[in-house]
């Protein structure tokens, strides 16, 4: 996919009338948006019951007590089993590495878990598994349905750990008060 295409790198974040109940409130970066469909990680539903460092052991990755602070998210229902981190540049990556903006990155390789567990990663990250992706056309009809809506994203809202204030943050970047959406779409 062209990532540089359409809405890649901005957030995606759910209206009232999102009828899945896996994205309700869900904040989304949208990591590529082209003709043939999108793809972006949920960064602020964590995954239940999931521990980073449990994960680090099954991979056989070595670290220390710090990889127990790294949060896991829930980045959406596809590939629940495949790992993504999205990141600041300062990470310079590898193959594996797709550059979203001149600011944001993904990785899914072990290289950049190491690198993360052994103190050596990226200044900002999240790790997210499975992602949310959308096939041609989707994503752009579920946006003129209302059931998303787009802005900018500002690193603080996307790599802080505060995750249950990142859809009212979010909406307060459209000068939107959560409390006056309404879950019913209309036409002007």
């Amino acid at each position: 996919m062209d990532r540089t295409d359409g809405l890649a790198a901005h957030l995606l974040i759910a209206t009232p009338a999102m009828a899945d109940p896996r994205f309700a409130r869900a904040v989304i970066y949208l990591c590529a948006h082209t003709p043939e469909g999108a793809m972006g990680l949920i960064i602020n539903k964590p995954a239940p019951d999931v521990d980073f460092s449990d994960l680090l052991d099954q991979l056989g990755i070595e670290h220390g007590q710090d990889a127990a602070a790294i949060r896991v998210r829930f980045g959406g229902p596809v590939e629940l089993g495949r790992g993504f981190v999205l990141h600041s540049t300062d990470y310079p990556g590898t193959h594996g590495t797709m550059r979203i903006d001149d600011d944001t990155a993904m990785s899914a390789t072990t290289e950049i878990l190491e690198s993360m567990a052994g103190g050596r990663g990226p200044e900002h990250s999240l790790f997210a598994l499975g992602y949310a992706g959308w096939g041609p056309g989707q994503l752009d009809e579920e946006i003129a349905q209302n059931a998303w809506l787009v802005a900018t994203p500002q690193r603080e809202i996307v790599f802080d750990g505060n995750d249950d204030s990142k859809w009212t943050r979010a909406l307060a970047t459209l000068g939107i008060d959560p409390l006056l959406l309404s879950p019913v779409q209309g036409r002007a």
